[in-house]
C-alpha cells in the first residue's frame, strides 16, 4: 500500500466514524426528547450552552495549552534542527510554518495546536529533540503537522462541542425528571401508557449512557487521525522509517510528561501519561486516546514495501 492510498483509506474511516458520531447523536438526542417528554427547545439550549463553552477553549486553544504545558519559544540557533526541519517540511508542503515552543522535560513527545494552519504551534520536549537525530525529528514535526494541515485540531473541536452536548442534556433531562418535570404533562395520559413507558425507560438508559458512547466514540475518531497523520506525515518526508523508529524511541521512554494531564494527552504524538499498560484488552483500546504504537509502527513500515 502506498501513503496515497493510506490517506485515503484512513480520510474514509474516519468519515465513517464521525457520521456514525453525527447520527447516534441525533438519534439519541429526539429520543431523549421524546421520552421525557421535552420539545426541542431544551435541545437547541444545550446546545448553545456547550457551544459557548467550548468556542473560548477553542479559540484560545494554544494560548491555554502552552500556558498549561510551561512551554517557551524555541530559538533557531538553540534548536537548529527542530527549527530548519520545520522550515524546509513547510515549504515542501506550501504550509505557513507554525510558532515553536518547547517543554524543559526530559520524557520524550510532541504535539501541534492551533485553529487553523495560520495560527498553529507545534511543540516538542527538550528530552525528545535531544534524542531523536534529524530524520526521525523531521518524522515527529510532519506528524504534527499534518495534523494542521488535516484540520485536525477543528474537527476534535466540533467533536468535543457534540460530547459536551450530549453530556449537558443527559444531566438536564436526568435531574428535571428527578424534580417531577417533563412528562408531567402527559401523567393524565393513559392511551399508549405501555408505549409511554417503554419510551421512558429507553430514554433513560441513554441519558445515563450517551455521554459514555459519546466519549469512546470521540476516542476512536482521534485513533483514526492518528494513522492519517503518519501516513500523512510519509507524504511529506518519503521516509516512512524515520517516524517509525522516532516512535520506538518514544514509546521506549517509561517517563511520564509531567506538563500533560487527561485532557490534553490526546494532542500528543503518544500518551504521555505512560498508563495505558494498566489496562488489558478490549477496554484498554477502547479508552485509548492513541492507537497501540506497535500497530503505528506496523503501518509506517508497510507504506515502505
Amino acid at each position: 500500500m502506498t501513503h496515497y492510498q493510506a490517506i485515503e483509506a484512513n480520510k474514509t474511516k474516519s468519515i465513517v466514524v464521525v457520521t456514525a458520531f453525527m447520527a447516534f447523536i441525533a438519534g439519541a438526542t429526539y429520543l431523549m426528547a421524546a421520552a421525557f417528554g421535552y420539545g426541542l427547545d431544551m435541545v437547541g439550549i444545550a446546545l448553545i450552552v456547550s457551544g459557548f463553552m467550548s468556542f473560548f477553549s477553542y479559540y484560545y486553544s494554544d494560548k491555554i495549552i502552552l500556558t498549561i504545558s510551561g512551554a517557551r519559544e524555541a530559538k533557531r540557533e538553540e534548536f537548529f534542527d527542530f527549527y530548519t526541519v520545520t522550515e524546509n517540511l513547510c515549504l515542501g508542503a506550501k504550509l505557513p510554518k507554525p510558532k515553536l515552543y518547547v517543554i524543559e522535560d526530559t520524557a520524550m513527545n510532541a504535539f501541534a495546536t492551533g485553529r487553523d494552519p495560520e495560527h498553529a504551534v507545534v511543540c516538542a520536549t527538550t528530552g525528545l529533540l535531544s534524542r531523536l537525530n534529524r530524520s526521525e525529528i523531521e518524522g515527529v514535526v510532519a506528524h504534527e503537522l499534518s495534523h494542521v494541515k488535516n484540520y485536525d485540531i477543528r474537527l476534535m473541536s466540533i467533536v468535543t462541542i457534540l460530547v459536551g452536548f450530549v453530556a449537558l442534556l443527559s444531566d438536564w433531562m436526568i435531574r428535571m425528571t428527578y424534580f417531577g418535570g417533563g412528562r408531567r404533562r402527559n401523567r393524565d395520559n393513559q392511551e399508549g401508557g405501555q408505549i409511554e413507558v417503554i419510551l421512558f425507560i429507553v430514554g433513560l438508559i441513554l441519558a445515563i449512557l450517551s455521554p459514555i458512547i459519546a466519549q469512546l466514540i470521540q476516542l476512536a475518531i482521534s485513533r483514526r487521525r492518528e494513522f492519517l497523520a503518519d501516513a500523512s506525515a510519509v507524504g511529506f518526508t518519503k521516509n516512512p522509517e524515520g517516524l517509525a523508529k522516532a516512535l520506538e524511541k518514544i514509546t521506549a521512554d517509561r517517563e511520564p510528561l509531567e506538563a500533560a494531564n487527561k485532557a490534553t494527552a490526546h494532542l500528543y504524538i503518544a500518551n504521555p501519561l505512560k498508563n495505558t499498560h494498566s489496562a488489558v484488552g478490549m477496554f484498554a483500546k477502547m479508552f485509548a486516546t492513541h492507537p497501540p504504537v506497535e500497530e503505528r509502527i506496523k503501518a509506517l513500515r508497510q507504506l515502505g514495501k
